[in-house]
């Protein structure tokens, strides 16, 4: 009966864990459909500043700009790392560190120095154990539509430094969200500037520029610059809720299985127990009989 008991006691256990993998999963769900959508929302902003930048580089007006200029040699990177804050994400963070260790591999290899920003928990901890990587900040529960001071320091601390030459190149490392059954670690060259040329509409070509098409491209290089940071913050929150929610999926599978297999042994140690008693007692009346 003790066996009967810690069964129940067991299965009891299982069902509460299976009450919260389920809840989780749902939560995760519901914030997926909402990052996807944010997603989605910014590709027209994006399409619009390349195909103001894909007019003025026919112009020329990119040729000297700092922000465009390709250095010869990559002596120093600043590496923009999205991960997690909770995880229970399965294998989301374990991919995109493994990644990031990847580039400081083999960029210590290459003898080029790294700065790193980190964003979310899990990131903040494995960079705080590394010993030759400079954290130039971090930050943790970033909101799910990062759109605010948070969105436009990073951007402006990656700009700073690249003009001021303190590092050559800006890379975002992230998980970038395909489809709700393939999501990717990438790094993507933010600095140097770089965009997608595009067909240019005749809205854009016969527009014109004020006050300058220089500083017209100052302030589109900028935006595009930001919307590839929180693109790639949204992308990565949507792979984020996806693959939690594939994880508590397994998760109150498991649950379940779990339950019927406790199920299906205490009923076989009651049975047991009802047997044994049966044949005391049958055994007990042939004593008397005898």
């Amino acid at each position: 009966m003790s066996n009967t008991r810690a069964l129940k006691t067991r299965i009891r256990s299982v069902k509460s864990t299976k009450q919260i993998t389920k809840a989780m999963q749902l939560v995760a769900a519901s914030k997926m459909r909402k990052a996807q959508e944010a997603e989605e929302a910014s590709a027209p902003y994006t399409r619009a500043a390349n195909e103001i930048l894909t007019h003025l580089a026919s112009q020329g007006v990119t040729d000297n700009h700092p922000l465009y200029e390709k250095r010869a040699q990559v002596k120093s990177r600043l590496l923009i790392v999205i991960a997690t804050d909770k995880g229970l994400a399965g294998a989301y963070d374990a991919n995109v560190l493994k990644l990031y260790a990847k580039q400081l591999i083999a960029d210590d290899s290459e003898g080029t120095h790294n700065q790193t920003i980190a964003i979310g928990r899990r990131a903040n901890r494995f960079v705080s154990k590394l010993r030759d990587t400079e954290v130039a900040a971090a930050y943790q529960d970033l909101p799910d539509d990062p759109s605010g001071s948070q969105l436009r320091a990073i951007v402006d601390m990656a700009i700073a430094k690249f003009e001021a030459g303190e590092v050559d190149a800006v890379d975002v490392v992230f998980t970038e969200y395909i489809s709700s059954v393939r999501q990717e670690a990438r790094m993507q060259r933010v600095l140097p500037a770089g965009y997608e040329s595009v067909e240019v509409s005749d809205d854009v070509r016969e527009a014109v520029f004020e006050p300058s098409e220089e500083e017209v491209l100052q302030a589109v290089t900028y935006r595009l610059i930001e919307s590839q940071v929180y693109h790639a913050l949204l992308t990565a929150r949507a792979s984020e809720y996806i693959m939690r929610m594939m994880a508590m999926k397994n998760a109150t599978d498991n649950a379940t299985d779990l339950i019927d297999d406790l199920t299906l042994a205490m009923n076989k140690a009651r049975q047991a127990a009802i047997t044994q008693e049966l044949a005391e007692i049958s055994g007990g009346v042939e004593a008397l009989n005898d």
